[in-house]
């Protein structure tokens, strides 16, 4: 009942993915304007065909033309994706046809998405550009299908505990930070076993792992004695996803190492946020844990199924009240994810990874 994200955007998201240097978008200049302009930023040059009110009626495939021979004329590039809108897709525009037309060096890739498409779930859209990057042979078939399994998988997650279960969500920005940031350090002093599992999606891991990128070797434990770090679960996995996914993985888990932390377990790749929880679920009902804090996509761990204190970090204001549902004790939401961390090869401070160093720093000064 309320909004979700776009198969259109999805797409664009996707082909960004694949290292495209150039998308174009046929239909109206306003269609996926922010997503657009937000793709700038990570090195992609978004266009648009900018569809007016006569080519709804008459169609536009000069203007598709025309666009896709000024792409190759002012960027040069190796990779093109052409994206469907509502107004293109609803009117029967052929983008092959265009493809077919314009001969250039690139390699163009049609994607027929709109924002109806399939089901409507933003996944759609992303299939799409999976499906026809295998047609035109720049990923394998095989790992295609993976992705393909995964986003499946994750479409299932959403509906039916994330926010996209039917009904209205009304925005809920959690607990308060401070609050629970003195919680996790008063624990740590404790000497309670705590474990720090990263789920995070794509370039939203730069943000979640902030909250990893914290010594917590600073606080000073109630007997003087030296504390125990937490344990640290990631889905980090270098190996595993497409070109620019697999560089995120590497560049966190590199500005980790070089500031000293630790991951203690590695269960998977960043695009495999729907089932690596197993692997975290299987850890921490394996050992005596007193506290599990799970980061980026905590809704796909089955938190209902664990005996432990549990924090819940997401990106979702609408996404609190499901993890409250669910059975985590804390949710604490983080604003912005994929507008902070578009464009960077680095961790981004976090608003609640801030406020775990600042609360450590306060108990150092008393």
């Amino acid at each position: 009942m309320h909004p979700r994200p776009s198969p259109i955007a999805a797409s664009l998201y996707t082909l960004r993915d694949l290292n495209a240097d150039v998308i174009i978008m046929h239909g109206p200049h306003g269609c996926c304007f922010r997503t657009g302009r937000l793709l700038e930023g990570d090195g992609v040059r978004v266009l648009t065909t900018a569809m007016a009110e006569n080519d709804f009626i008459f169609g536009a495939s000069d203007k598709l033309k025309e666009t896709l021979k000024k792409a190759e004329e002012m960027f040069n590039p190796d990779l093109v994706g052409i994206v469907g809108t509502c107004a293109s897709m609803i009117i029967g525009e052929d983008l092959k046809e265009a493809i077919e037309s314009v001969k250039i060096d690139a390699i163009v890739l049609p994607v027929e998405s709109h924002g109806g498409f399939g089901e409507g779930d933003n996944t759609e859209g992303a299939i799409a550009v999976l499906e026809s990057a295998a047609q035109y042979d720049v990923i394998p078939q095989e790992e295609a299908d993976r992705q393909i399994e995964m986003l499946k998988l994750a479409t299932k997650v959403e509906k039916t505990r994330g926010m996209a279960q039917g009904d209205y969500i009304k925005p809920n920005f959690g607990d308060n930070k401070e609050k629970i940031a003195k919680l996790i350090i008063e624990k740590i002093k404790e000497g309670k076993k705590i474990v720090f599992v990263l789920n995070a999606k794509k370039e939203t891991a730069y943000l979640f792992a902030d909250i990893l990128n914290t010594d917590f070797s600073k606080i000073k434990s109630d007997s003087g004695d030296k504390v125990t770090n937490p344990l640290i679960i990631a889905n980090l996995d270098e190996n595993i996803g497409l070109p620019r996914i697999r560089n995120h993985a590497h560049n966190i888990k590199t500005e980790l190492e070089r500031n000293t932390i630790a991951i203690d377990y590695i269960i998977g790749g960043l695009d495999e946020y729907p089932i690596t929880p197993r692997k975290a679920e299987e850890f921490i009902k394996n050992n005596d844990i007193d506290l599990v804090v799970v980061s980026g996509v905590p809704h796909a761990l089955r938190i209902e199924d664990l005996d432990v204190e549990s924090i819940a970090i997401t990106d979702g204001p609408r996404l609190v009240e499901p993890l409250k549902n669910l059975g985590y004790n804390h949710v604490v939401a983080e604003l912005d994810a994929h507008s902070k961390t578009l464009g960077t090869d680095k961790i981004v401070d976090s608003d609640f990874g801030m406020m775990l160093r600042t609360v450590i720093q306060w108990e150092n000064d008393k």
